[in-house]
């Protein structure tokens, strides 16, 4: 029968799980007297944005017309909801399990690639059914995703394995608006990878050198499409406190497998043998207490048999100064290469310029982020008030209000 005290210890338990506050979970008592403890911690955030874009268009839309020109702020003049996130994490002596919920309309385009991906894994007896809405495609929607879900483990200090789905180490840039400093992402990042699902193993050599590899089902993948693995790697070179080196790559063959009749199918062994691999640079660097320089590099290749190497790439450069506690001004220059195709955005090059203003409030919990960005293509991606896509830039102005907790 429980006393008091029990009955107030999962009282707490559950209030503090609701308030978004770190909690210390006691395991049970033993005969001895000693006491084995576990942290749990919850955590997460609310974003919310609006941009309005000075050519008007028609679609109300950011994206263009390959609908991938942006990320997240997709639409315009119109407020927006970005993410609710709520990350649990439990550890245990060595282990760690963390399970990442997001909520809203930029779940869905976080976890993509999932809902074509269930298609291939579980086609329907009619393939005419498969990818279409409503005949059970889609894992996801804008009421739940999985963001992340995994558990490691610390053999030691140096040693340690992770399972599960995890964010992508490719790339500058993360999903979670409170850790980056402009609200609207790269093209870099835009056009991926996001996550990965697998096995990654990680090895600290010295306090300043860190090494990843591991082996994962594809690029954007919950559900791989084909037979094939995707290779995963990271070097990791810490000079000093204010410096930091990230050298990533990502590499395997990504192509769809077919069956006779041309649809999609999991693991069949007629799949076109190419391999898809990037290489990637990251750089931080906090020059003075108040002034920020970042980068960020890549380089992908496409090779695929009968046919020509493919390639594509960009890079971005980041600066920020604080001028105090309460407000720093940032801007960013991208360029992104994708006249072979490979990738998201079309047969294009795209450079864009985006400047931001970081306002924290209530002591950092609340950021306000007014930004101001320009986007020009290689070709005519955009449309203006009268719905004809004979624009090659366009101009948004807007602000995103994001609360941590």
């Amino acid at each position: 029968m429980f006393n008091m005290m029990t009955k107030i210890k999962f009282r707490d338990f559950f209030l503090t799980l609701i308030g978004g506050f770190s909690l210390q979970v006691a395991n049970a008592q033993s005969d001895s007297g000693a006491v084995d403890k576990g942290k749990f911690t919850f955590n997460g955030y609310v974003d919310v944005n609006y941009y309005k874009n000075l050519n008007n268009p028609m679609s109300g839309r950011n994206d263009g017309i390959s609908g991938a020109a942006r990320a997240f702020d997709k639409t315009e003049n119109m407020f927006g909801l970005g993410l609710v996130q709520g990350k649990m994490t439990y550890t245990y002596k060595n282990s760690t399990v963390v399970a990442d919920m997001v909520f809203g309309p930029h779940a869905d385009l976080g976890n993509y690639g999932n809902a074509v991906s269930f298609a291939t894994f579980y086609p329907w007896p009619n393939a005419a059914n498969v990818g279409v809405a409503g005949n059970g495609s889609s894992v996801t929607s804008t009421s739940l995703a999985i963001k992340q879900a995994y558990i490691t483990h610390a053999f030691s200090d140096k040693f340690s394995i992770t399972a599960g789905q995890f964010g992508t180490h490719v790339g500058y840039e993360v999903i979670d608006a409170p850790l980056n400093f402009h609200y609207s992402l790269s093209n870099l990042f835009n056009n991926g990878p996001f996550y990965h699902i697998g096995l990654k193993a990680e090895y600290a050599v010295s306090s300043k050198v860190g090494l990843m590899a591991g082996i994962v089902n594809g690029w954007d993948n919950l559900y791989d499409n084909n037979s094939f693995k995707t290779a995963i790697a990271q070097v990791k070179i810490l000079p000093s406190d204010k410096l930091a080196f990230y050298v990533n790559y990502l590499g395997g063959n990504d192509d769809v497998s077919k069956d006779s009749n041309g649809v999609v199918r999991y693991n069949q062994k007629d799949a076109t043998p190419s391999f898809k691999q990037l290489i990637d640079l990251v750089v931080n660097y906090q020059i003075t207490d108040k002034f920020y320089f970042g980068f960020n590099g890549v380089m992908g290749a496409l090779t695929q048999q009968g046919a020509d190497m493919k390639n594509w790439g960009g890079a971005a450069v980041y600066l920020n100064y604080a001028f105090s506690d309460m407000f720093t001004l940032g801007g960013r220059a991208d360029y992104f290469d994708n006249t072979a195709g490979v990738m998201y955005i079309g047969n294009t090059q795209v450079h864009s310029f985006t400047v931001t203003g970081k306002i924290n409030l209530a002591d950092g919990h609340l950021m306000f982020k007014p930004e101001v960005r320009m986007d020009i293509y290689g070709n005519n991606q955009f449309c203006g008030s009268d719905g004809v896509y004979n624009k090659n830039s366009q101009i948004t102005v807007g602000a995103a209000a994001i609360y941590k907790f």
